[in-house]
């Protein structure tokens, strides 16, 4: 189930709270103001969505929105129910063979785990079934770097763009020397296409980038964890054994509580 990752969000908004508390707290509103100039955002914003279209795909393109979202979603993937499945699973195939583990395909949700199990039941070799899963984890950690590769493209372009639009800025206003009136216009330019290129590419197109590759390790590494579980099936391991495997897989943190909890059992 996807919830909203709301440090996402309030990540960003602190970024930009503390921008605006700093150009305030020196300027007050009237400062605020001077660093809302629409030509700047214009270039920097169009500027990078030029070069992502230049960079990618339309198919590609139209998929960033889709994308981006994913890094304010927080789909919970708990390692110790993966174990606790697989360790209810490894005790009905020995009980009742792998063929009942069928019947049990309809309580998962989780695709990849129906599909080791499915190999399972099938009696596909324990390395082939190893070889087909980690075909399917390869795959999704391309497309997953395709996805994430147009995130850290814009984090790269924003701020040339910015410094596109400074140079932009200088030029008229060195053109425009005589003309006191226009020089300050042309400052903004010069200076903020510089400012919004830094700040999009440090508050958003990278730190998003950077929170799609976290999900995607953890994602992989799940995964993992379910090819392990697979073949433990598969070769007719002991629940205990299967649960001694992939306890492995488990947060230090959790693997100590438990572990203390056991101890404080036997005593």
């Amino acid at each position: 189930m996807k919830k909203i990752d709301m440090l996402t969000p309030i990540g960003i908004l602190i970024g930009i709270s503390m921008v605006v508390f700093g150009v305030i707290s020196s300027g007050g509103m009237s400062g605020f103001l001077a660093f809302i100039d629409v030509p700047s955002m214009l270039i920097v914003l169009g500027g990078v969505f030029g070069t992502l279209c230049v960079s990618f795909p339309l198919k590609q393109l139209k998929n960033m929105g889709r994308v981006g979202k994913q890094a304010f979603q927080s789909k919970e993937i708990n390692v110790e129910e993966i174990v606790g499945t697989f360790v209810h699973l490894s005790e009905k195939a020995r009980r009742e063979g792998l063929l009942s583990l069928e019947a049990e395909l309809e309580q998962i949700d989780d695709s990849f785990v129906k599909k080791g199990i499915l190999l399972a039941v099938d009696g596909v070799e324990p390395e082939m079934i190893r070889e087909l899963l980690e075909a399917e984890i390869a795959a999704v950690e391309e497309r997953h770097a395709r996805g994430r590769s147009m995130f850290e493209k814009a984090g790269d372009y924003a701020p040339a763009w910015g410094m596109i639009g400074t140079l932009v800025g200088l030029v008229l206003m060195l053109k425009s020397l005589n003309t006191p009136s226009s020089l300050g216009p042309n400052m903004a330019i010069a200076l903020l296409t510089t400012f919004y290129g830094a700040l999009l590419s440090n508050l958003f197109f990278q730190p998003i980038a950077a929170k799609l590759a976290g999900k995607t390790e953890h994602e992989l590494f799940v995964k993992e964890v379910i090819i392990e579980g697979v073949i433990g099936l598969q070769a007719g391991q002991n629940s205990r054994f299967v649960q001694a495997k992939l306890k492995v897989f488990a947060p230090v943190e959790k693997r100590k509580l438990e572990e203390k909890s056991e101890h404080v059992r036997e005593a």
